[in-house]
Formats: structure tokens, C-alpha cells, sequence
């Protein structure tokens, strides 16, 4: 089970992203702005937030670990397809079924783990799929990019679909078939939609659900625009070297950890305050025309962002009072949706006023998604530590 979820994450993840480390060789070929190149990214990520709630009632009937194998299997041969896309607009659709069919992942993975682990385990086993999702996601712009850049971007996308295809091979060999799940009931899709519906009119969820979308949404600006800034002048990287950034990816792994940790110590809300001054200096520093204080603002960037990540998406279940996988799916979309949505936008703000336009915007963002939380989360249970006992 542990190898399985490792490998669905890789698989779903390192496809997801792949596009991000090829944008400029994109662009170039089709002869399309930073913003439309980046498109190749935006229509996955809003293909996959459309499909996460519906994937997840699928697998309600069908099965976990049949709806992974299907979607897993689906996406990688839209990969391959997308390397071969004969237009811009072909590319595009593609993409968008491509990121539909994996929204089966993340929609299931999770549930069909504490289905079948021990509860003693399941700790270890979230945390397995959580890495290989991360793994996932800098594999595919660290592979996509030096093939990209010495093959052309078509056969780096095509290198990240067969490596995906490999890791989809060996979730299916692996995942053991399922033990403990119980097929929905036929008739359940009102109280699905009544669920949906409650966590929708609480005013927290609500906030918690913008913080993915705002802050999701300017993570994937900074890393969509980045490598264009950085081929250009005065820097002029190849896009090989340029993809070695997403490196900083992996801050985020450490930052996470220790904004759990901080939150039982200082409470939820404090942590998730104290992330968007992090944010904000990562995106100052960046503005540098020193090639050693850009990682290092974007390690503090993506550090900050997983923090922040880290504790909203773990509130999710603590607010909601019915319907947590919903409650759950729902951030999922939004998160997503962000992610399409705002990545594309701050490609507006890069052709109008170069690099300080994306850091302007992501910092609003974040700004905005911090007076949000303070607002509506002030007095939510586990805004604050709980005391301790003698």
C-alpha cells in the first residue's frame, strides 16, 4: 500500500506539472504570450478541480482503487497525445481531459487508504502519499525541463508521460486489492448535494476555501513566470538550469511539518497569519538581480506558502461539522481552481509590467488571504492552543 500511494502520486503529480518547466520552448514553438503558454498549466489544474467532486461519487460506487487505476491509465495516455498535439488549441483540450482524468487521485487516494490500512498506520501511509505526490510534482519540471531543453518540449512532456506510465504500471501491480469498502447506496446523491451545500454556507469553510484559491493561485504565478524572467536578459539561463529552482519546491517539505508542529504549540490561526509576512519577504527578495538572492527568495516564498498550506487544508476537517469528505473535496476545487485561474492572471500582470507585476500580485494575494483569515477564523475552534493539562 505504501509503494502504491507513492507511485499514484509520482504518477499524477509529475504530469500535472510537467508543462511548467517547458513554458518558454512552448511559447516559442507556438508563437503565444507567457500568459497563453501558461495556459498548458491552467487547463489541467481546472480540468482537475471540476473533477474531483464528481470522481469522488464515482468511487462512492465503483471502487477505490478501480477508479484510480482508471483515471491513472486515462491521464497518461492523454499525456502522450498532449507531446503530440498538432496546435495550440489541440494542446489545450488535451490538457484539460488530461487533468479531468486525474482528479480520480486525489479525489480517492486518501479514502482508499483508511479504508485498508490499520489506523495505527495510517498516519505513515498519508504521509508516504503526500511525498510522492511532492516528488511527483518536482520530478516532472526537473525531468521536463533538460529533455525540453536539449530534445524540445514535446519529448520532455513525452519523457514525464512514460515515466508516469511506469509508476501508473507499478501502482496497479501493487495496491492490494480492497477489503474494506462498502458501495454507496443507490439514491445518495441528494444528501451528497445537501452536504455540499452546508459546508458551502459557512462562512469559515468559506474563508478557508479562499485561502487555497488565493494562495495557490499566486504559488503557481511566480512559478509559471519565473523561468521567463530567468531566460531572459540580464540573467539568460538555460532552460535547464532554470527548471534546478524548482528545487525550492522542497522547502515546502520541511515548513509544513513545522507549521504543524507550531500550531498545536501557538493554535491554527496565529501560524497561518505569521506565513504571509513570509510570503511577502520571499517575493521582495526575489526582485534581486542577483542570481543567489532569487533562490533564496524563493526558497523563503515556497516555504511560506507550505505553512500556510499546510495548516488550511488541515483545519478543513476540524470546521466541518458534516460532510468532511465534501468539505475536503471542495478545497480541493478551490485550490485548483486557483491555481488555473490566478496562475494564468499574473501571466497578464508579467507582460505588463515584467517580474514586480507577478510579485505585486502574488503579494496582494496573500495579503488579502490573511485579512480574510483574521476576519472569519478569529474565534473558530483551533484558532487558538489548547491549554495544556497538568
Amino acid at each position: 500500500m505504501l509503494l502504491a500511494l507513492l507511485f499514484a502520486g509520482l504518477a499524477t503529480f509529475a504530469q500535472l506539472y510537467s508543462l511548467q518547466g517547458v513554458l518558454t520552448g512552448l511559447a516559442g514553438e507556438f508563437g503565444v504570450s507567457p500568459a497563453d503558454a501558461a495556459l498548458s498549466v491552467s487547463a489541467a489544474t481546472l480540468g482537475l478541480a471540476l473533477a474531483v467532486i464528481p470522481w469522488s461519487i464515482a468511487a462512492d460506487r465503483l471502487g477505490r482503487r478501480r477508479t484510480m487505476t482508471w483515471a491513472i491509465g486515462a491521464a497518461v495516455g492523454l499525456g502522450v497525445l498532449a507531446a503530440l498535439a498538432p496546435s495550440f488549441g489541440a494542446l489545450i483540450l488535451l490538457r484539460f481531459l488530461e487533468g479531468v482524468a486525474l482528479g480520480g487521485v486525489p479525489a480517492t487516494a486518501l479514502v482508499y487508504l483508511h479504508e485498508e490500512v490499520q489506523q495505527l498506520h495510517a498516519a505513515v501511509a498519508a504521509g508516504t502519499y503526500i511525498a510522492g505526490t511532492t516528488l511527483g510534482g518536482l520530478s516532472g519540471r526537473l525531468v521536463a525541463g533538460p529533455v525540453g531543453d536539449l530534445l524540445g518540449w514535446r519529448a520532455g512532456v513525452l519523457t514525464v508521460s512514460v515515466m508516469a506510465g511506469v509508476a501508473a504500471l507499478a501502482f496497479v501491480v501493487l495496491a492490494p486489492r480492497p477489503r474494506g469498502f462498502r458501495p454507496a447506496v443507490r439514491g445518495s446523491g441528494p444528501g451528497v448535494v445537501r452536504r455540499l451545500a452546508e459546508n458551502l454556507r459557512s462562512a469559515r469553510q468559506l474563508a478557508l476555501y479562499a485561502q487555497g484559491f488565493l494562495l495557490m493561485g499566486g504559488f503557481v504565478a511566480v512559478y509559471n513566470y519565473l523561468g521567463f524572467r530567468l531566460e531572459a536578459p540580464p540573467f539568460l539561463l538555460s532552460a535547464s538550469l532554470a527548471s534546478l529552482l524548482f528545487l525550492a519546491y522542497l522547502s515546502g517539505t520541511a515548513t509544513s511539518r513545522i507549521a504543524g508542529g507550531l500550531s498545536v504549540r501557538f493554535g491554527r490561526l496565529p501560524v497561518l497569519v505569521a506565513a504571509v509576512p513570509v510570503i511577502l519577504a520571499g517575493l521582495a527578495i526575489t526582485l534581486s538581480a542577483s542570481i543567489p538572492l532569487v533562490i533564496l527568495g524563493l526558497v523563503v516564498f515556497t516555504g511560506g506558502f507550505f505553512a500556510a498550506h499546510a495548516i488550511a487544508s488541515g483545519w478543513i476537517p476540524v470546521l466541518a461539522t458534516t460532510g468532511r469528505a465534501q468539505a475536503s473535496g471542495l478545497y480541493n476545487f478551490a485550490y485548483y481552481a486557483g491555481s488555473s485561474a490566478l496562475g494564468w492572471v499574473g501571466g497578464l500582470f508579467f507582460g505588463r509590467y515584467g517580474w514586480p507585476g507577478v510579485a505585486g500580485f502574488t503579494g496582494a494575494l496573500a495579503l488579502a488571504a490573511g485579512v480574510i483569515a483574521v476576519v472569519a477564523l478569529r474565534h473558530a475552534p483551533g484558532s487558538r492552543a489548547l491549554p495544556r493539562t497538568p
